[in-house]
């Protein structure tokens, strides 16, 4: 899984202007440059465009994008996987571009994917977070995920990954 945030000013300006309203749609084959675009700035070892495209082929109803003024601001894609016992979301990806971060943009993508996971009856929802990204970790935290274990050398660089999960109950 992978999540990436930073900062930007507080004042609520974007370049000197008001945010424009974010949206949170199923992302579009069109969208996937910026999504690339997005997934570059914010990843040490990030998803080319043809496997975020490929992404959106396979998983169409579950790959969303924020979008504010009609630019995409960040995204995030998932995926149900059913165990043969219970069927649970697996959130793969998710970024926002760093002009659009800190303002709620992926606490407002992640819940959109619950909320998508729930309809399909998911019973709980997994991802994976780098071990150092500890700001990633707290963000989770927040919004009810706990981490279950770890899987070792599972990052391309080798670093390991937190598996944490949420359930629906």
């Amino acid at each position: 899984m992978k999540v990436n945030g930073g900062a930007t000013k507080a004042n609520g300006t974007l370049q000197g202007h008001m945010l424009p309203e974010i949206t949170i749609r199923r992302a579009r084959p069109g969208d996937i440059p910026d999504i690339a675009r997005i997934e570059q700035e914010s990843f040490p070892d990030p998803w080319d465009a043809a496997v975020l495209a490929e992404t959106l082929a396979l998983l169409p109803e579950t790959f969303f994008v924020a979008t504010a003024g009609g630019r995409v601001a960040g995204f995030v894609a998932g995926g149900l996987e059913d165990t043969g016992e219970e069927v649970y979301g697996h959130i793969c990806n998710i970024a926002v571009d760093p002009v659009f971060r800190k303002r709620g943009i992926a606490r407002r993508l992640v819940a959109r994917e619950e909320q998508q996971f729930a309809v399909s009856l998911a019973t709980g929802i997994q991802l994976e977070v780098r071990v150092s990204n500890t700001p990633a970790q707290a963000f989770y935290r927040r919004l009810g995920y706990r981490p279950v274990f770890c899987i070792a050398g599972y990052y391309a660089n080798g670093e390991d990954a937190v598996v944490m999960m949420k359930w629906f109950g």
